[in-house]
């Protein structure tokens, strides 16, 4: 089902949602920077609040995620800058809406789709970057603990890895070279499990999806913690694929609302983009997860209008 937005032409990628003192905030990849959205309720109406960033410097804004450290937001997203291609930075604000400043470059290489959580252990940064020492070269999902806020510990673990051919990055594939992509890693816990789920495979084909991984841990220190990808007997088996009504499935974050749990997440609807519509016609869309003994199920539904 499709997020209700005041406007109803613009679209939003790689959606982020967060909740904080009982507002939701929605952010979205742009160009020129970040946009945000904000609502009452995740299935009431979300109003448009532009781009909160305020770097000195970056374009092609890429997959944000924010969290709250005492009374300071810090928002992670990879952009472009002088010399560079789609480096993860950092940046804060005192405002969920921002706007986000003082920024700082946390990787010299190509690192994407943070997301940022705090355990008892610490911070921790899980991001997707390239590994070319593998016999599946392409994008993988990494963690890496946080110093702080600021400073990465620059010791990643590998932690989910593409296994299946419908996890190729189609248009980086040549004659002499298969590239794989597993990104966008979403984490959470439930239990005495822990949960990583990302997207595989390249947006404009039609094994593009969401999965995820699995471990029956309660250890706080993440780096620490070995994940299972989710099969159906070794094969592949995606939890979020595209289906009669929406295409181009991906990209997601998770919101545990009224005790159940929901992905948020982009796709694209069938047929011709609106000539209205501001961006390349992915919207933000949610749906019911199921989540028990290291198991995620989703349950879909068209709009019912």
């Amino acid at each position: 089902m499709k997020l209700n937005f005041k406007e109803k032409n613009r679209s939003q990628p790689d959606p982020f949602i967060f909740e904080d003192e009982g507002k939701y905030y929605l952010y979205v990849t742009a160009g020129e920077g970040v946009e945000a959205y904000m609502a009452d309720d995740p299935f009431g109406e979300w109003s448009f609040y532009g781009i909160v960033t305020a770097f000195r410097e970056g374009r092609d804004f890429w997959a944000p995620s924010v969290i709250r450290v005492g009374d300071t937001y810090y928002m992670y997203v990879s952009c472009d800058t002088p010399g560079t291609f789609q480096n993860m930075h950092v940046a804060k604000a005192s405002s969920p809406l921002g706007p986000f400043a003082d920024e700082k470059r946390l990787y010299d290489h190509f690192s994407i789709d943070s997301h940022t959580v705090q355990t008892e252990a610490g911070l921790f940064l899980w991001y997707a970057k390239d590994n070319l020492e593998t016999d599946k070269v392409g994008t993988r999902i990494f963690i890496d603990r946080l110093i702080d806020p600021y400073t990465p510990a620059n010791q990643p673990k590998e932690v989910v890895v593409p296994d299946f051919d419908e996890e190729k990055f189609t248009p980086q594939c040549t004659p002499e070279r298969d590239w794989y992509t597993i990104e966008g890693p979403l984490w959470f816990t439930e239990g005495e499990w822990q949960y990583v789920m990302y997207s595989g495979g390249c947006y404009r084909d039609d094994t593009y999806h969401l999965g995820y991984a699995a471990a029956k841990s309660t250890d706080p220190d993440l780096t620490r913690v070995d994940f299972v990808k989710a099969t159906e007997g070794g094969k592949f088996s995606p939890l979020i694929i595209k289906n009669d009504f929406e295409e181009g499935v991906g990209h997601h974050s998770v919101l545990k609302y009224k005790g159940e749990y929901y992905a948020v997440y982009h796709g694209r609807d069938y047929g011709e983009r609106p000539a209205d519509m501001i961006g390349d016609g992915r919207t933000a869309r949610i749906c019911k997860l199921t989540v028990k003994d290291g198991v995620i199920t989703a349950e879909r539904y068209q709009d019912r209008v």
